[in-house]
């Protein structure tokens, strides 16, 4: 018999007639103070759903009912939450104070994660500094000018972002930074044109150092600073971000050069750990402080704060809502913020890649939908692409909007524009536009009545579509820092509601297996063994007679 749906009697109270409306909700003013939480200048407002009192409180009940408190300080405690690789999840230790003690399962008992992960930092710290102050140069003597990073998946998606976000407007970044992820030679191809080998720091980050895009483009790398500066040069241009030390050896790098972290540190959670280190090279370690100081703010707040005032379990149970309740399937993220153009796909491997499982912790099969999937793009450009979807498409699409109030340029006309746009957008999806308000509009222009009667059906917009605004005084490392913090814990809570490992990712080993099985087919005279199916031998062949290989 399969497990009772914990989500039903949220479908029921979704189901009520009127209950998906937002816009009469949004008049009353206990309700809008309830839904709008805050931390210091960061305020998350949930107003714009269609999420009542019955419904926040069946909300809430849930979380409780499902023993989030429980699993929330386990959490803490270094538990092996990551139930399927016996693994603790203590990313929070990496962005925790000097002495804090926080404990982490490894292998056969606990160690102290913040003592380790502050260790590391040290050497991190002085690594930075020594570079910034050219005591560390490149091979012939002069000092580095670009950091080039060559990692993938969450040792490329959120130091990216992060360094971004943080050196985009900046005239004096210490240095200039690039980011390799594609195995796609043009990749490197692009991230090397005009560099200078004798002023260009490379960072491999792979924790095993045996991730096949990063080692393909990591043997590229080498070979390019060889061809340039000599064989002997290798060490003094590469850093390994990695705990498999005999590997790095081979490569050439020398054990000073090599910073590493534990296995409670996952993939997508890696940016405040040795992965960060580009963040760091490229911000500066003041900045790279900042933002792990910022997400241990959130951390805090989140271990601290009970559910009806904490940000990362109220923004869960909204999504719960949309999914479990509502069923949407799909979440829009736009940050009003050019530099935060690559959050959204930050955000889908922090999300899609935690959450994006059918079956629990047991490994039967969930009774229930779990991660929706995610899109987004900056605004205002989302709104000349996608938001025509969002506003008129049949399917209800929940979107997050994320702005900050103060801007790092000195144009306030445009940030007040800016400010408009977001505000506006928000509304609009939440009142939409009626028919009458439509043909009322069309009146005022001077259409003609037959005009407005063939027009006005298409400047309907439903209305009643929700949406959660995030506001916070100004992006900086600080608040970019608990930005990501919030979305990290929100993840867990949705993971643990779900009752799935948030923490694993089995799903994306299947693909490089076979591409391991399929590469010597793709060869010229390659074998033909391990194709899976005619499909693909097709598909291969045709893939060899376009290359004359056939």
């Amino acid at each position: 018999m399969p497990p009772p749906d914990r989500f039903a009697p949220l479908a029921v109270l979704a189901a009520r007639p009127g209950a998906g409306r937002i816009a009469p909700l949004l008049a009353d003013a206990r309700r809008c103070a309830r839904l709008t939480l805050t931390l210091d200048d960061l305020s998350l407002d949930l107003t714009r759903t269609a999420i009542d009192e019955a419904a926040l409180d069946a909300l809430l009940g849930l979380a409780t009912t499902a023993g989030l408190d429980d699993f929330r300080a386990r959490l803490f405690a270094g538990a092996p939450v990551n139930v399927t690789e016996r693994r603790a999840a203590m990313h929070m230790a990496l962005r925790a104070p000097d002495g804090t003690v926080l404990p982490a399962w490894h292998r056969n008992g606990p160690e102290d994660a913040a003592a380790l992960a502050a260790a590391e930092r040290a050497r991190m710290r002085d690594f930075v500094v020594r570079v910034h102050a050219g005591e560390l140069r490149g091979a012939t003597g002069l000092p580095f000018t670009r950091v080039v990073n060559l990692g993938i998946g969450g040792s490329d998606l959120g130091p990216r972002v992060v360094t971004e976000a943080l050196t985009m407007a900046r005239a004096d970044a210490p240095l200039a930074a690039s980011f390799v992820a594609n195995m796609d030679a043009t990749a490197l191809a692009a991230a090397l044109a005009g560099c200078d080998p004798a002023r260009t720091l490379f960072l491999i980050a792979s924790k095993s150092f045996t991730t096949e895009e990063t080692a393909a483009n990591a043997a590229a790398a080498r070979a390019w600073i060889a061809a340039a500066l000599g064989e002997s040069a290798v060490g003094a241009h590469f850093v390994a971000l990695s705990t498999n030390l005999p590997a790095v050896a081979a490569f050439g790098i020398p054990p000073e050069r090599v910073f590493g972290f534990r296995d409670w540190v996952g993939g997508r959670y890696s940016l405040w750990s040795p992965v960060g280190l580009v963040i760091a090279l490229a911000a500066g370690w003041p900045a790279f402080q900042a933002l792990l100081d910022g997400a241990w703010a959130m951390d805090c707040h989140f271990r601290d704060a009970p559910f009806a005032a904490n940000l990362p379990v109220m923004l869960a149970l909204a999504g719960i809502w949309h999914i479990n309740a509502e069923h949407r399937p799909t979440r829009s993220v736009l940050a009003y913020d050019e530099r935060l153009r690559r959050l959204p796909a930050h955000l889908q491997q922090v999300e899609m890649e935690s959450n994006g499982k059918r079956v629990g912790l047991d490994g039967a099969p969930v009774a229930w939908p779990t991660q929706p999937v995610i899109f987004g793009e900056p605004g205002t450009s989302a709104q000349h692409s996608f938001m025509q979807l969002v506003h008129q498409g049949p399917a209800v699409i929940p979107v997050d909007f994320i702005l900050a109030a103060e801007a790092d340029h000195d144009r306030p006309a445009a940030h007040r524009a800016l400010a408009a746009h977001a505000i506006a957008q928000a509304s609009a999806l939440a009142h939409g536009r009626s028919a009458a308000a439509a043909r009322a509009s069309l009146a005022a222009r001077g259409t003609p009545p037959a005009e407005i009667d063939r027009l006005a059906p298409h400047l309907v917009c439903p209305g009643d579509r929700p949406s959660a605004f995030i506001l916070f005084r100004r992006l900086d490392a600080f608040s970019l820092g608990r930005l990501i913090a919030l979305y990290e814990h929100k993840v867990a809570v949705q993971g643990w509601l779900w009752g799935i490992d948030s923490f694993d990712q089995w799903g994306v080993e299947l693909g490089k297996e076979l591409a391991g099985g399929l590469e010597p087919a793709l060869s010229p005279g390659g074998a033909v063994a391990g194709i899976p199916d005619p499909a693909a031998a097709s598909l291969i062949a045709r893939f060899r007679a376009l290359r004359g290989e056939a």
